[in-house]
């Protein structure tokens, strides 16, 4: 079945010390299933990442993992992932990330999480792309970058017009509609039992 829509999330490759973080990352993967969705995702079984796509095949969705030669060896890649893309380095692996997906979603996670959703939001900012960005603030976890942004914006180095191309919600529930209707799709579960 070809997918609704398709969802990049960018998440941790460790588990977090709240194991709130794995629920939340379970409770997206199922999401982008029970909604006949498609992840896209940089194809780790190791923390968030694993617990993300276990739970999106788990509901039925296609998961499309990105993973490059250096972290397969190091035993890092999901292998049952529905497509298993193997690359050379992390700017392939970003770029079919990108180009798989209608959205793109930020999980907690590490410097890894940090970079590529800043680096998605960039090129949102200067046009490259035009499909909507999220930020799941779970319990809090984004509330101090947010503060930075603002920071940012009140020194002048940034402005209002770059934070208003974020999706920034608290709750996974409320946050995956907004953005997959933001990308053009309608958000309905392909079986309601599931939810």
């Amino acid at each position: 079945m070809t997918p609704r829509f398709s969802l990049c999330v960018y998440c941790g490759s460790r588990p977090g010390a709240d194991p709130r973080f794995a629920q939340v990352a379970a409770e997206v993967g199922r999401w982008i299933g029970v909604h006949g969705g498609q992840l896209v995702y940089g194809g780790g079984n190791n923390g968030l990442m694993g617990v993300l796509a276990d739970a999106a095949l788990a509901a039925g969705a296609r998961v499309v993992g990105v993973i490059p030669h250096s972290m397969v060896e190091r035993e890092w890649a999901k292998r049952d992932c529905t497509e298993l893309h193997v690359v050379d380095n992390m700017h392939q692996r970003k770029m079919m990330m990108a180009e798989r997906a209608d959205a793109f979603l930020a999980l907690p996670g590490g410097i890894g999480t940090f970079e590529e959703f800043f680096e998605v939001w960039s090129w949102r900012m200067l046009g490259f792309h035009h499909k909507p960005v999220g930020l799941l603030n779970q319990d809090g976890y984004y509330a101090t970058l947010l503060q930075f942004l603002q920071q940012g914006i009140g020194h002048g180095f940034m402005s209002t017009s770059q934070t208003d191309l974020l999706t920034v919600g608290d709750d996974a529930a409320s946050l995956l509609p907004r953005l997959v209707t933001a990308a053009g799709y309608e958000p309905r579960p392909v079986d309601t039992s599931q939810i």
